[in-house]
Formats: C-alpha cells, sequence, structure tokens
C-alpha cells in the first residue's frame, strides 16, 4: 500500500512539473474577469488593422493597487485572451496623463502605441519580430537638448550630454521591446527610452518603462508577430 501511495504521489508531482513547465515556456490561453470585449470597444476605431494588444492596466482591489499585463488577440471578429495575465511594474511615480509624460518625471507614458522592435543582450532569440542584439557602445540619448534626442545611436556618433547604455551590467535589458513612444515626431522633453524590459523585482517599479518577469517577457517576444501589428495600450484602469 505504501508503494502504491508513494507512486501516485511522484505521478502527480510530475505531471505538476510538465504543466508548470508547459506554462513557462508558452502562452496558455485563460479566463478573466477582465472585460475585454467592452474595454477594446473603447478602441476599436484606433487598433483596427492590429490583430495583437498588450494591455497594461491598473487592477485595482480592496487591499492591493498591482499592475497586469493582457495578452489579446483577434480570432476572426472576436478579442481573445492568449495568455495567463501577469504581473508588470511600471514608472516610480504612476502613469502619466495622457500627453503629460516629460523626461525624468518617473512616470509611465499613456495611451496607445506601436510595438515594432525588440532587442536583447544575445545574438539571437526566439521571436518573429524585428531584433537587435545590443553592443558595448550602443546608446539611447535622453538629453532633451540633443539633435538625436530619444534615438538609439553609437556613443561616438553623439555630442549628447546624456544618455542610457544599452548594455547593461545587470539583466534588465537582456530581452526587451520598444515601445513607440514619441519615437516617430520626437518632441524632446517628453520622455525617452520607454520599453518593456526585465523587472529588477516584483515590488520595484521603473524609471517610466514598463518591467515584467524574465519568463514572462521570452513569452511576449515567443507570441509577438510583425503581421499583427501589434499594439500596447497603457494607463488605463480595470475596477472590476
Amino acid at each position: 500500500m505504501k508503494i502504491i501511495k508513494s507512486f501516485s504521489i511522484i505521478i502527480n508531482l510530475t505531471i505538476a512539473f510538465v504543466l508548470l513547465s508547459l506554462t513557462a515556456f508558452a502562452c496558455i490561453p485563460a479566463k478573466s474577469n477582465f472585460d475585454i470585449k467592452a474595454f477594446l470597444a473603447t478602441y476599436e476605431n484606433k487598433i483596427k488593422e492590429s490583430t495583437q494588444v498588450l494591455v497594461v492596466v491598473d487592477n485595482i482591489s480592496l487591499f492591493f493597487n498591482k499592475r497586469k499585463v493582457y495578452a489579446l488577440e483577434k480570432k476572426g471578429a472576436k478579442w481573445k485572451i492568449a495568455c495567463e495575465p501577469f504581473n508588470a511594474v511600471i514608472g516610480k511615480n504612476g502613469f502619466a496623463p495622457s500627453g503629460k509624460k516629460r523626461e525624468g518625471d518617473g512616470k509611465t507614458p499613456s495611451g496607445i502605441f506601436a510595438l515594432q522592435r525588440t532587442f536583447g543582450y544575445n545574438e539571437y532569440i526566439k521571436t518573429t519580430m524585428p531584433y537587435r542584439q545590443v553592443l558595448v557602445d550602443d546608446i539611447w540619448v535622453d538629453d532633451p537638448k540633443a539633435d538625436d534626442y530619444n534615438r538609439w545611436v553609437k556613443k561616438q556618433e553623439t555630442r549628447a550630454a546624456s544618455y542610457e547604455r544599452m548594455k547593461r551590467d545587470d539583466n534588465l535589458y537582456k530581452y526587451g521591446i520598444v515601445i513607440e513612444y514619441n519615437t516617430k515626431s520626437v518632441i524632446k522633453g517628453y520622455g525617452s527610452a520607454i520599453f518593456f524590459h526585465v523587472w529588477r523585482g516584483e515590488n520595484i517599479p521603473t524609471e517610466g518603462c514598463v518591467a515584467v518577469s524574465e519568463q514572462n517577457i521570452i513569452k511576449i517576444l515567443g507570441w509577438l508577430d510583425p503581421k499583427a501589428l501589434p499594439v500596447v495600450i497603457m494607463g488605463v484602469e480595470n475596477k472590476k
């Protein structure tokens, strides 16, 4: 009898391990109380060309104020959750209202932004998105007075007084996605270097980016498809 019980425990543990492994490396569809249809109906005209959307939302409850990321994909005429929603951190001073983001304010911009470029430390990663390996001389200019403000350039090519090194001494930019905020028609001083990247910790905010666990950003990178014209919607509340 003891042998049978022990064997049963081993089988259950094995099944649990397999399920956890699948969750770690793939987007698993999940049910949610987030009213997707009602939410996306508000933005339908603005995202009509996209069939993949990431939503970064305040998930407010009685005791906690946590940020969640929802991955949504359009199948036919319907939007569905593609992955189990996961936790995220944003700027230390919360979301800036639309059009109010400024350089150095510690806030994450609100709005709808394209996702077109990815980057990281490795030569290759598993993604179909355009990818660029970060090298030691790669920097992102955050000097509002510089002509190449909010641009990824080589260190030797700029006269900017301040910039962010893309090849960091930690793993924060090991995997990253450029959030195309203020990148098309750049307005100086309105904020720069807004990315999805690996978080420093689950409860440690950023200077303005959106950060998630390494496991979850790998999921996002594997899921995103440039043909779907993916976008991110940020700075909205889900009070359900």
